[in-house]
């Protein structure tokens, strides 16, 4: 074996409680995640053990206010911890961001009420999250939901259907977006919805080409009753949180592929140096080194890119452009990088022996949740022209 494997990633981070928080980070991935991720993937073993250990660390309320149990954390570091967690393990980078942006309603747009009520618990009280926007047939269109909310004296009964939701049916609170108006985005409202609310029910879980470990699953609302004291924010606002909520959760996704890509890279790099053909490490081979110099590139390119739109977010100034293409370079970059490095493995990389594959599989869904690289494209080209005129 070559004792030239790939290092840690050299973080640029702000503060040495920072720099104390993810070597605590890499520590718990290293001996909790790492050696169980391929063989509770192939078994589709969801590792809520894993989400109590982080929440006993303070790691699943890393960006809230330290008033309600959270770690005062800037995105700039959330964002990397998110990025070594799914290095891991994308089920449970993905998990935690999930969970993030399931309490992103209630931190920005909750009363201080609400938040006192609900926060500690969310945060760092053992809770896991799931939020609830995608319908059958509102994916991409989401203020064409129509998941009805109608109000019934201090109650609302919620009735419908919800589809693609991440920790859908293991989740112990839901973040959901319901029609409570006139159709269009002005008509939907956000609701704080317990795990164990009567008459929510979950769907057997989706088959996924990856994340087999990580449940995906339809949800359905059978009037389901949800007291006014849980509803997020203003009548008629639910759009506008879901939307800030998305911006956010786009620069989680962004760090988690930026994971994914970084794990395919060392795999790829540590093979190249331990594999010999023709009585060299394949990795002396220009044609090789070529590809592990783009794999790196479109790694440190997409790690800025996502560390520029958090410094914004940081510094309380407008980040959805930045959020939206750093989304679009980072998941375009992981499904990139994971494809190159099943090739540099050859015949290895294609078995599940070697975890290029699984990695690779785990890259594609990161085109596509909270909002498919189209829909990015078209959030990028609003910022620059406009809204379209047709």
């Amino acid at each position: 074996m070559t004792d030239r494997a790939p290092q840690p990633v050299d973080r640029q981070l702000p503060t040495e409680e920072s720099r104390d928080l993810l070597a605590l980070v890499r520590e718990i991935a290293q001996r909790e995640i790492r050696p169980r991720a391929a063989e509770e993937e192939d078994s589709g073993k969801f590792p809520r053990e894993v989400f109590t250990l982080l929440s006993e660390a303070g790691l699943l309320g890393l960006p809230y206010p330290g008033e309600f149990g959270g770690g005062e954390q800037p995105y700039e570091v959330y964002l990397q911890v998110l990025e070594e967690l799914a290095a891991a393990r994308l089920t449970v980078g993905l998990g935690v961001s999930v969970h993030s942006l399931a309490c992103h309603g209630l931190a920005g747009y909750g009363t201080k009420e609400q938040q006192g009520a609900h926060l500690p618990a969310m945060l760092g009280g053992g809770l896991l999250g799931a939020y609830c926007l995608s319908e059958p047939a509102a994916g991409s269109d989401a203020a064409s939901l129509t998941t009805k909310a109608v109000r019934d004296g201090d109650d609302w009964i919620i009735t419908g259907t919800k589809a693609w939701i991440t920790h859908g049916g293991v989740a112990d609170f839901y973040t959901v977006l319901a029609r409570t108006g006139a159709e269009g985005p002005k008509g939907i409202t956000a609701f704080l919805v317990p795990g164990d609310a009567e008459g929510l029910t979950a769907a057997v879980p989706e088959k996924k080409m990856g994340m087999k470990g990580s449940p995906t699953a339809q949800l359905h609302f059978d009037g389901v009753r949800v007291p006014d004291a849980r509803r997020i924010g203003e009548e008629g606002q639910g759009f506008t949180i879901a939307l800030a909520a998305l911006d956010a959760g786009r620069l989680g996704i962004a760090a988690c592929a930026i994971g994914v890509a970084q794990a395919a890279l060392d795999e790829a790099l540590t093979y190249a140096l331990d594999r010999k053909q023709f009585g060299h490490p394949i990795a002396d081979f220009q044609g090789l080194r070529f590809m592990l110099a783009d794999m790196a590139t479109k790694i440190e390119a997409g790690r800025a890119l996502y560390l520029a739109a958090a410094r914004l977010r940081d510094a309380g100034k407008p980040f959805s452009r930045q959020a939206a293409m750093a989304k679009l370079f980072c998941t375009d970059a992981a499904m990139a990088v994971t494809t190159d490095a099943v090739q540099v493995l050859g015949g290895y990389g294609y078995t599940a022996d070697f975890p290029v594959e699984r990695l690779m599989r785990e890259a594609k869904v990161l085109q596509i949740v909270e909002g498919t690289n189209q829909i990015q494209r078209m959030v990028i080209a609003r910022h620059l022209a406009g809204p379209e005129t047709r």
